[in-house]
């Protein structure tokens, strides 16, 4: 009982501090650890001792799970050489040169143990790392670095410390890391690619999806422990089987289970990460405590501490230009052609925070070796200072170094791009079908298709003294549902209608509405970030053959005025200068420009914005 009382406070703790650190602006996982190391100095909460067995078996084969279901695949592929730079080289460059260390400041430290503790520091961990890195607006291809990185470096750490303890006080051998490395990450991959064949032949049979979601709880466990069991790398047999299930995840499941299981995944790994952080503050009265028993002295203990602390922040910034100038070139950035500056790599050495892998390795070492106290003292000082120091720093670096963030507009042109294709396709599919239509529904599927992507285009920017035909619509529709659910609710209350049918009927209405409230969210989000600029998808030659054009922004589109009608934006035809309304205005005159004069490219002529769009690619600059 007293147990569950815990673990109801510790969650209603964590959601407390998650609410709170929202509130003023600083990252959850910063303030829940300083919460927890408070917390573990209070009389009335018990003394919480992480178990390895708990974090490794329990806490990270779900936390890799969620984060590799949600990873891409092809833009970890575009990255691999930067991941596994990071991921494997980083990691054992990190266990050698804190190996060294520890073995010259603790004296009767045996080279194994040393490097063990080495292998204890060296991984980031994945969730410190991308929370903050999100919150704090990295640009995207450093946050998918960063996740890859934190995907596999646990394995790598994983095999290194085994390897080390296993060595025991007879020394070490870099060939013999090499190899168990090599057997572990082979056994992992085979293992994590056999689990997805297998789950994906099961759901191509699954239409359930409560049952596709729940054999999507087993699937991490299983194939950590399988691979466990086979001397092999559950760490990643977990990840290669989540990237692949989740790269998979549109043509093996239905709507429904893909839906479920990112709203089910995505609670779990909320609730999951944040409660690490917690844990690891609770551990600091009871390692501060055994401390006291130790034969070192204070001195000694708060150098060996610091200096780790200072070792591994330096060894992964010595790493990150070294691999960066010496190693590897990194290749340009596929959206914006250019290659990444030197900001980016600093930002990528800096985000080095541990987290509560870290802190559950550390207590695989062996009880019976010498001044553990203090090997302990100095993984909780890696974590929490790499935590608060780096944590709390990156988003001034971000800020000093102006490092773009990812902006709302250019996701509002990309998506309104791909919608735009899409439908293309699909209306090439439609003239391919077979029907025979009395009733107007094509004209309708032409038509939704129509609006669907008129919206896309709204959240590029109309003009601010004007609601959106788009914006209207959430207004008025959100309101009208908020009637459709009074009225069925008082039915509900009368008790005439069976509460399944109910049940039914208000699950259709908060479909609705939530995607309402998304679209909405993305479209506020796109207002207020400034436009600029950004050159996405495919090479396109008329896109390069008709330039931007700096003419001053239109007033009115002439054939409007002419019959009357209102428009919502205006677009600039780059061959003649023709403005007329967009595709979101009531006549769409650019559009019928475009088919009558077959002139290729347009221009937004709305102020602030110079984006261009070439109708016979469908491509968009």
């Amino acid at each position: 009982m007293e147990i569950a009382l815990f673990l109801v406070l510790l969650a209603v703790g964590v959601l407390a501090g998650v609410v709170v650190a929202d509130r003023i602006g600083v990252p959850a996982p910063l303030l829940l650890v300083v919460a927890g190391v408070a917390a573990s100095f209070l009389p009335w909460v018990p003394q919480v001792h992480l178990e390895p067995e708990v974090v490794l078996l329990g806490l990270l084969p779900p936390l890799l799970y969620s984060t590799a279901i949600s990873s891409s695949l092809v833009d970890f592929n575009a990255n691999r050489r930067s991941i596994l730079l990071l991921s494997v080289g980083l990691v054992l460059f990190t266990t050698a040169g804190v190996g060294l260390l520890v073995h010259a400041l603790v004296p009767g430290t045996s080279w194994a143990i040393a490097f063990a503790l080495g292998a204890v520091v060296a991984p980031p961990d994945a969730v410190a790392a991308t929370a903050i890195g999100r919150r704090v607006g990295l640009p995207r291809r450093v946050v998918t670095i960063l996740e890859g990185e934190s995907l596999f470096n646990d394995a790598t750490a994983l095999v290194s410390l085994r390897t080390a303890i296993a060595a025991g006080g007879v020394g070490i051998e870099l060939w013999r890391v090499g190899f168990d490395f090599l057997v572990a990450s082979v056994g992992g991959v085979l293992i994590g690619v056999a689990a997805f064949w297998v789950v994906a032949r099961m759901r191509r049979r699954i239409t359930d999806p409560v049952l596709d979601v729940g054999l999507s709880f087993v699937i991490p466990f299983a194939c950590f422990l399988l691979a466990e069991e086979l001397h092999s790398s559950g760490v990643v047999a977990v990840v290669v089987a989540g990237l692949l299930l989740g790269h998979k995840a549109p043509i093996l499941q239905t709507a429904q289970s893909r839906i479920a299981e990112r709203i089910n995944w995505r609670t779990i790994a909320f609730l999951l990460e944040n409660t690490v952080f917690a844990l690891i503050g609770l551990q600091a009265q009871w390692i501060l405590q055994d401390l006291a028993d130790s034969t070192l002295s204070g001195g000694r203990i708060v150098t060996v501490c610091l200096a780790t602390l200072v070792a591994v922040i330096v060894l992964r910034m010595v790493w990150m230009f070294g691999a960066r100038y010496l190693l590897v070139r990194p290749g340009p950035d596929p959206v914006t052609g250019q290659r990444p500056p030197w900001s980016f790599t600093f930002l990528l050495g800096w985000a080095g925070m541990r987290g509560v892998v870290t802190l559950a390795a550390a207590f695989v070492i062996p009880e019976r070796t010498d001044h553990r106290e203090v090997l302990l003292m100095v993984a909780f000082t890696v974590v929490a200072g790499t935590l608060l120091i780096q944590g709390l720093s990156l988003p001034w670096f971000a800020r000093r170094l102006h490092v773009p963030s990812p902006d709302p507009l250019d996701d509002a042109l990309a998506r309104a791009t791909l919608l735009q294709q899409a439908s293309k396709a699909a209306l090439d599919e439609l003239e391919k079908i077979e029907y025979d239509d009395h009733t107007g529904v094509c004209d309708l599927i032409r038509q939704r298709l129509d609006q669907r992507n008129f919206a896309a285009w709204e959240r590029l920017g109309t003009t601010a003294d004007e609601e959106s035909p788009a914006a209207l619509y959430y207004r008025v529709r959100s309101q009208m549902i908020d009637a459709e659910r009074r009225r069925i609710l008082e039915i509900r209350r009368s008790g005439n209608v069976a509460s399944d049918v109910i049940a039914d009927v208000l699950a259709s209405l908060d479909v609705e509405e939530s995607m309402l409230d998304n679209a909405q969210q993305e479209r506020d989000e796109t207002a207020s970030y400034a436009r600029r600029r950004w050159t996405i998808g495919e090479k396109c030659a008329d896109l390069e053959r008709y330039p931007t054009v700096d003419d001053e922004p239109a007033t009115a589109c002439q054939a409007c005025l002419d019959e009357g009608t209102r428009w919502v934006a205006l677009r600039r035809c780059l061959e003649c200068g023709n403005v007329a309304c967009c595709d979101s205005s009531p006549r769409q005159h650019a559009t019928r420009h475009f088919h009558e004069t077959q002139h290729p490219v347009m221009q937004s002529a709305e102020p602030g914005e110079d984006w261009r769009w070439c109708y016979v690619h469908h491509l968009t600059a």
